[in-house]
């Protein structure tokens, strides 16, 4: 029978919300050790876990990380209820130690630490769960860059970019404003026309309750309509003004050089 006292299962109870009984049996499986016994509750789905998965994630941290040898970027969301779990050292730690691993190796190279995962959701008592996973391996000739705002000690806004034509201070450049502009769409083609038919709409509506002229209300509509579309957040990238000269949009900062891809996690979203 292995030795554990009254103040061991209370410390186990504590960390896991297990109940006594389950708190006791996993210590004498574990033949008294705390971690084990922990890890054994984790594996059978005892304690609070179970209670925790369906509370909401709205906070968490954003790590980004580029991997030289494969060339290729990656973006990895972990989420957590609280900003005060997101910001601690073990939570930072471990986002930016996913997203070197898929840098490296690939996405579902973040099945390896899942039981780094499930410690977190103990040892915060939050429902812990991985979020966005990306990653981009830039074709041959093509620059990756990225951007990461961080914010109470951790990544809270995270971009990376593909560029093909351009160097890795434009794609930097590009991510950046990414990050501030929030664009949903590359190009006014990848709009839904759904969504594009429900806002002309709108704006015929608002148009003519303003009284303007029914000659001249196609015109003006295109005119809101293109305005819509270069709006930040949500609108088209290309078609934004440039957060560092908002005289040119990002098309024509980026002149002969293209945009391959883009992707940006934010925190909250």
């Amino acid at each position: 029978m292995p030795e554990f006292t009254a103040k061991d299962v209370q410390a186990l109870r504590n960390l896991t919300g297990a109940g006594m009984l389950d708190a006791k049996r996993a210590l004498t499986e574990s033949g008294g050790d705390p971690q084990e016994a922990a890890k054994w509750l984790r594996e059978r789905g005892l304690g609070k876990a179970a209670e925790r998965a369906g509370r909401e994630s709205a906070e968490g941290a954003v790590a980004v990380s580029y991997d030289r040898n494969a060339n290729a970027m990656a973006l990895v969301q972990l989420r957590a209820e609280t900003d005060f779990s997101a910001k601690s050292p073990d939570f930072v730690n471990l986002v930016n130690d996913l997203a070197a691993l898929v840098a490296a190796e690939g996405e579902e190279a973040v099945d390896q630490r899942k039981a780094a995962i499930e410690d977190l959701n103990i040892a915060t008592r939050e429902n812990v769960q991985l979020g966005d996973v990306v990653r981009f391996q830039a074709a041959p000739g093509n620059a990756l860059g990225s951007y990461l705002h961080v914010q109470n000690d951790r990544g809270v806004n995270g971009v990376i970019v593909e560029v093909a034509g351009g160097d890795e201070e434009l794609a930097h450049d590009i991510a950046v404003h990414i990050a501030f502009g929030r664009p949903k769409y590359l190009v006014r083609e990848d709009v839904p026309d759904e969504e594009v038919r429900a806002e002309r709409e709108t704006l015929e509506a608002e148009t003519r309750r303003e009284g303007k002229p029914e000659a001249a209300l196609q015109k003006i509509v295109e005119g809101r309509l293109a305005a819509w579309y270069k709006r930040m957040p949500g609108g088209v990238l290309l078609e934004q003004p440039f957060a560092k000269d908002d005289k040119r949009t990002v098309a024509q900062v980026l002149g002969k050089a293209t945009i391959v891809r883009f992707s940006q996690v934010l925190i909250g979203s």
